[in-house]
C-alpha cells in the first residue's frame, strides 16, 4: 500500500508553451506535499501582483508575472493529479 507522503511528481507536465513547444516541465521526484505547497505560494504571489496591477493602471509591470505564475501553479497541480489518478 502506497502512503500519500511517499507519492512524488512524475514530471510529465510541461509549462508554459511557446509556439506549441514546452519551455519547462515539472521535475520528477518532488514530494506531492512540496509540489502543492509551491503551487500555493505561486498562486499567492500571482494574486498579490494582480491586486497591485489592478490598483496601478498606468503600467503593465505585473502582467507577465500574473500570466506565468498561475500557469506554473497549474502545471504543478496537474502533475500531482496524474500521480493521484
Amino acid at each position: 500500500m502506497t502512503h500519500l507522503q511517499d507519492l512524488k511528481t512524475p514530471g510529465l507536465t510541461p509549462c508554459p508553451h511557446h509556439s506549441g513547444e514546452p519551455l519547462f516541465h515539472v521535475s520528477s521526484g518532488i514530494p506531492i506535499r512540496e509540489a502543492l505547497s509551491q503551487a500555493s505560494d505561486l498562486l499567492h504571489i500571482a494574486k498579490r501582483l494582480a491586486e497591485d496591477a489592478a490598483m496601478e493602471r498606468s503600467t503593465d509591470r505585473h502582467a507577465w508575472a500574473s500570466h506565468y505564475l498561475p500557469a506554473m501553479s497549474k502545471a504543478l497541480i496537474d502533475d500531482v493529479v496524474r500521480v493521484l489518478e
